[in-house]
């Protein structure tokens, strides 16, 4: 299985972390571009 690592997008400036709240794929689901994996 391929590791890929994810960016968090830009939520602002002073804004440097973030926690994710909610997992929407398991390992070793597939995901497709633009699919939602997570929530921060």
């Amino acid at each position: 299985m391929a590791q890929v690592d994810v960016e968090m997008p830009k939520m602002g400036e002073s804004i440097t972390e973030g926690t994710v709240i909610a997992w929407h794929k398991q390992p070793g689901d597939r995901v497709e571009q633009d699919e939602i994996l997570l929530e921060i």
